[in-house]
C-alpha cells in the first residue's frame, strides 16, 4: 500500500493530472459498460463508425467556425439515431453501417480540406485534438462535464440494461414478450453516441474504439456470464486508463491516448494467449504416465 501511495503521490499532486484522472475514470466506467453491450450485440463496427462520425463532426464545426465539441456531439447523436432507424429491427445491418460510414468518411475529407485551407491558421491544433485527444490539457469545466455525461450514460444504461440484455441475446423472443426491441436499440445507440462524443477528448477519434471495445473483449474471454463480463469490462477499462495516464506521466514523450490504448491491447493479448493455451491443454491433455 505504501508503495502504491508513493507511486501515485507525485502525479496526483499536479492539477492537470487530477483533472485527467477524474475525467478518464468517469469516461472509462461508461465506456466499459457501453463496450460490453457493443461486443455482446456484435455492433463493434457501429462503434468504429461513430468514432469517425465524431471526427467528421468536429472538423465540420471547426471548418464553419464553431467549437469542435458542438459538431462532435451533434454528429454522433444524429448519426446514431440514423443508424438505429435505418438498421435492423433489433441490431444494426452491417451494410447500412458500411454505407453511412463511407459517406461520412467522404464528408470528413471534404471538411478537412475546407478547414486546412480556410481556418487552420487560426486553430491549427483543433484537428489534432479531435483525432488524438488531449486529456492532459482539459480544463476543470471539461473534466466536470465528462463526469456528468458519464454519470448520465451509466444511469441510462442501468435503467435499460436488463431488457437490453434480453433483446441482445434473443431479440425475437424478447419482442414476443413485449420488450420494445427497436426503441431499446435507438436508446442504446444514442447513449453510445453521447459517450463516443465525450471520449474524443480523452483518447481522440482515431483511438477511442480501443478504449470502448478492448476491455469488453478482454472481459468476454474471462467469463461467459453477461453481468460479470460487464463488471469486468468496467474494471479493465478503469485500470487501463489509470495505467496509461501513469505511464504518460513518468514518460512524458508517450502520448496519454496511445498509452491507454496500448495498455489495453497488452492486457487483451495476455488474456487471449492464456485462453488459447488453456483451450489447447484441454483438447490435448498430457498422456498419463506409465507405471512399471
Amino acid at each position: 500500500m505504501s508503495l502504491l501511495l508513493a507511486i501515485w503521490a507525485g502525479p496526483l499532486s499536479q492539477d492537470f493530472f487530477r483533472r485527467a484522472f477524474a475525467a478518464g475514470t468517469a469516461a472509462a466506467i461508461a465506456a466499459g459498460l457501453i463496450g460490453a453491450f457493443l461486443v455482446l450485440r456484435n455492433q463493434v463496427f457501429a462503434g468504429d463508425a461513430l468514432g469517425h462520425v465524431a471526427f467528421t463532426g468536429g472538423l465540420a464545426a471547426l471548418a464553419f467556425g464553431f467549437a469542435a465539441r458542438t459538431g462532435v456531439f451533434a454528429a454522433t447523436v444524429a448519426v446514431a439515431v440514423l443508424l438505429a432507424v435505418l438498421g435492423g429491427r433489433a441490431r444494426l445491418n452491417d451494410v447500412v453501417t458500411g454505407v453511412v460510414f463511407t459517406w461520412l468518411l467522404g464528408l470528413g475529407v471534404l471538411f478537412l480540406s475546407v478547414f486546412t485551407s480556410a481556418r487552420a491558421t487560426g486553430n491549427g491544433a483543433g484537428a489534432v485534438r479531435v483525432l488524438f485527444g488531449s486529456i492532459f490539457g482539459i480544463d476543470r469545466a471539461t473534466a466536470a462535464q465528462t463526469g456528468w455525461i458519464a454519470a448520465g450514460v451509466v444511469a441510462a444504461m442501468l435503467v435499460i440494461s436488463r431488457p437490453l440484455l434480453f433483446a441482445s441475446i434473443d431479440p425475437d423472443v424478447a419482442e414476443a414478450r413485449g420488450v420494445p426491441v427497436r426503441a431499446l436499440n435507438v436508446a442504446f445507440l444514442v447513449a453510445a453516441g453521447v459517450m463516443v462524443a465525450q471520449l474524443v477528448q480523452v483518447v481522440g477519434a482515431l483511438l477511442l474504439l480501443g478504449l470502448i471495445t478492448t476491455p469488453a473483449a478482454t472481459a468476454q474471454r474471462l467469463t461467459a456470464r453477461p453481468w460479470r463480463a460487464m463488471a469486468a469490462s468496467v474494471a479493465i477499462a478503469v485500470g487501463t486508463v489509470w495505467a496509461g495516464l501513469w505511464l504518460s506521466y513518468v514518460r512524458p514523450n508517450l502520448p496519454p491516448s496511445s498509452s491507454i490504448v496500448a495498455t489495453g491491447f497488452v492486457v487483451w493479448l495476455a488474456v487471449e494467449l492464456s485462453a488459447r493455451v488453456r483451450l489447447q491443454t484441454d483438447e490435448f491433455p498430457a498422456p498419463p504416465s506409465s507405471e512399471r
